[in-house]
C-alpha cells in the first residue's frame, strides 16, 4: 500500500506527503502528554515552517483517554476552533492516541481524514494500520468504534529510541505475530535477529517494522470487514490476552504483554488440535521466551489468576459471536486458520494450564 511511508525524520516530507495525497495543510494534530513533551515542538515547528494551519489537543497518556468524556472535550475545543470538514486529524503517538484519534475523525463532521504518526513499536507495527479505531466502555476495550482507513501512516523508526524497553517488548509481541501467522521466513529472522530489532538496530528494526506493516496491510486490503475470516487471523493469541487484560482492569498488564502470554496459550491450543507438532511448538515457545517481563508481572498477572476466572474474563471480547469465542490457530509456523466451531471449555482450560506450567520454567516471576 502507497500509504504507508517508512522514513526518517518522516516530519520533515510530511507537508510533500499530504500534496501527494491530496489532503489539506489544515490540520488537528493530537498528542498524549508523553509524546508532546518528546516530539511536540518538533513536530509542530517543522510542520509550521512547511505552510501548516494547525490546531492542538492534548490528552492523558493512559487508556482511559479513549472514553466518551475524553471524545466529548475534544470535540468542543475543535468546535470553538473552527475546525470543519475541510481540515483532516494527525494522531501522534501510541495507540490510544491512535484510536482516540481516529474515533474523533470518523465522527466529528461524519468523518474527516486521519492520519496516523505513531511512536511506538506496537502502533508502528499494528493499531495505526488497518482503519479500527474505536473508544472503551466500562464493560469492555474497543467496543464502540467504526472502520475509518488513515490517509496516510508515517512511520519513523527513529521515534523509537525515546521507549523504554518494556514498550519495546510489548511492541515485539505484534512483530512476532505476523511471523506466527504469515511468514515463515519472516518468523525465521526474528528468531535470528531478535536481540538486534530490540535493541532498535538499523537496518534490522526498519526491516522488521516494515515487514509487519506490510503484511498488515495486505490482510487488512484483502479482508477490510473482517468478513472472509483472514483478517480475523491478525488477532492470534488475543482472545486468550483480552481475557488477561479485562482481569487487570486495563492497567497492570500491557497489551503487548498479554498478547505475548496470549500466544503461549494459542500454541499450545494449536499442538492439542494437532494443527502444529510438538518441534513447531518448542520453536514458538523459545521465540517468545526471549520476551522479558516486569518482576512479578507474569506471576501475578497468569499464574496467580484462576483458570476459570480466565475464560470467564475472555467472554468480554468484543471478537466473539453469538456468545462463543473465536480461535486463531496456527497451521503450522507461518500460516493461522480461524476456528468457526466452539471449543470446549476443558480444551480451553488445558492450553492455559500448560502455558503457565511452561510460564513459570521460563520467565523470573
Amino acid at each position: 500500500m502507497n500509504n504507508i511511508i517508512v522514513s526518517t525524520p518522516v516530519i520533515d516530507r510530511i507537508g510533500k506527503l499530504f500534496g501527494e495525497h491530496g489532503l489539506a495543510k489544515k490540520t488537528v494534530v493530537m498528542f498524549d502528554r508523553t509524546t508532546k513533551e518528546l516530539f511536540g515542538e518538533q513536530i509542530l515547528s517543522s510542520m509550521e515552517s512547511q505552510g501548516f494551519t494547525l490546531q492542538e489537543l492534548v490528552v492523558p497518556a493512559r487508556e482511559t483517554s479513549k472514553s466518551f468524556r475524553t471524545a466529548f472535550s475534544l470535540y468542543g475545543e475543535m468546535i470553538e476552533a473552527n475546525v470543519d470538514r475541510g481540515w483532516n486529524l494527525l494522531a501522534v503517538g501510541g495507540g490510544v492516541v491512535g484510536d482516540l484519534g481516529g474515533f474523533i475523525a470518523a465522527s466529528y463532521y461524519r468523518g474527516i481524514p486521519v492520519i496516523q504518526l505513531p511512536t511506538t513499536l506496537l502502533a508502528m507495527t499494528d493499531s495505526s494500520i488497518g482503519g479500527k479505531v474505536a473508544i472503551n466502555h466500562p464493560l469492555g476495550k474497543n467496543l464502540i468504534g467504526f472502520f475509518h482507513m488513515p490517509k496516510l501512516v508515517l512511520i519513523d523508526p527513529a521515534y523509537l529510541k525515546t521507549l523504554p524497553e518494556r514498550e519495546i517488548y510489548g511492541g515485539m509481541a505484534e512483530v512476532v505475530k505476523y511471523g506466527f501467522i504469515a511468514d515463515r521466513e519472516f518468523f525465521t529472522y526474528l528468531d535470528e535477529h531478535f536481540d538486534r530489532i530490540v535493541a532498535i538496530e538499523e537496518p534490522y528494526a526498519t526491516t522488521a517494522i516494515r515487514k509487519s506493516a506490510m503484511i498488515k496491510a495486505d490482510v487488512v486490503e484483502k479482508d477490510f470487514r473482517e468478513e472472509s475470516g483472514l483478517r480475523a487471523t491478525l488477532n492470534f493469541g488475543h482472545t486468550f490476552a483480552h481475557g488477561f487484560e479485562k482481569l487487570a482492569d486495563y492497567r497492570y498488564i500491557r497489551h503487548g504483554e498479554a498478547v505475548s502470554l496470549g500466544m503461549a496459550c494459542a500454541l499450545y491450543l494449536s499442538r492439542t488440535l494437532g494443527t502444529i507438532t510438538e518441534d513447531e511448538l518448542a520453536e514458538g515457545l523459545g521465540l517468545l521466551g526471549r520476551f522479558r517481563f516486569p518482576k512479578g508481572l507474569v506471576k501475578k498477572r497468569f499464574l496467580e489468576q484462576g483458570t476459570e476466572d480466565i475464560i470467564q474474563s475472555m467472554h468480554s471480547d468484543k471478537k466473539k459471536v453469538d456468545s462463543q469465542l473465536r480461535f486463531v490457530i496456527l497451521d503450522g509456523i507461518g500460516r493461522a486458520k480461524l476456528l468457526r466451531d466452539a471449543l470446549p471449555n476443558d480444551v480451553v482450560a488445558r492450553s492455559i494450564e500448560d502455558a503457565r506450567a511452561w510460564a513459570a520454567t521460563t520467565f523470573t516471576c
